[in-house]
């Protein structure tokens, strides 16, 4: 085969896995929690045809040397988690993360996942939950005859019972953060899965070690400029378009060679 039909062939799959991104990154544009992707790329290995710095005479060297390249492959899609922007509810159990952490899930099987969605709510018994039903860790129960509910910015959740001057601590909310949080891999749901690569969540009290604050009545929105993902979709296009052209400049080539042959 045509070294320039397989390198141009691995460049069109590389530009589709970053459109398959770049459409992730807009799907979600007004997902609660969302952090943006992007893919990354390696050169392939080369074909040394002759070594940098080689000996061109007993009294020379070569200056440069003969090397071609192999094309291009992907190697990660990565998540950043740049801070998103702030909406203001009057829903008291929607709740963000101002700074680092992830707030803490039980997920089916006892296993937990980590999550900045704070768009919570109240079950049939009353446990703060996602909108799919996993509870908040640690649990949560708010009292059925709670008149308000206040979370601090420390975490602190109380609430206002009815004949009572003061208000009730009823539990602490508690984040996780992790030393590399682009190593945690994403599930769906807007849930996250620990991993080797994230380090062991170390949790704390918000405002704790490093840990960022929580904010009651206000949910922190997707982190994709809308721009920004148009210009990379326009960009992803144009190179799409170009491997594609030198994948038809390669078969007009050979197209020319076989038919001089033929003569």
């Amino acid at each position: 085969m045509n070294p320039a039909l397989w390198i141009a062939k691995t460049g069109l799959d590389a530009q589709q896995t970053r459109m398959s991104v770049v459409s992730n990154n807009l799907a979600n544009v007004n997902t609660t929690g969302f952090k943006k992707g992007r893919a990354v790329f390696e050169d392939l290995l080369y074909y040394s045809c002759r070594q940098h710095g080689a000996q061109a005479t007993q009294e020379s060297q070569l200056p440069s040397g003969l090397t071609i390249g192999a094309g291009v492959r992907t190697v990660a899609t990565q998540k950043n988690f740049a801070q998103g922007n702030f909406i203001q509810t009057t829903n008291p159990l929607d709740v963000s993360i101002e700074g680092h952490g992830f707030f803490q899930i039980l997920m089916p099987g006892g296993e937990v996942g980590y999550t900045r969605d704070g768009s919570f709510q109240l079950n049939a018994n009353g446990e703060v939950v996602m909108s799919n039903g996993y509870a908040l860790q640690p649990g949560l129960v708010v009292p059925e005859n709670a008149e308000s509910l206040t979370v601090g910015k420390d975490g602190t959740v109380s609430v206002k019972l009815p004949g009572e001057i003061e208000s009730v601590q009823i539990g602490q909310i508690q984040l996780a953060n992790f030393i590399n949080p682009a190593g945690l891999q994403p599930l769906g749901e807007n849930l996250f899965r620990e991993t080797t690569a994230s380090g062991a969540p170390q949790q704390g009290n918000p405002g704790e070690n490093g840990v960022g604050t929580v904010v009651q009545c206000s949910l922190e929105t997707s982190n994709v400029n809308m721009a920004e993902e148009l210009v990379n979709m326009i960009e992803t296009q144009r190179a799409y378009e170009v491997n594609s052209k030198a994948i038809s400049a390669a078969d007009s080539m050979l197209q020319f060679v076989n038919n001089n042959l033929a003569r």
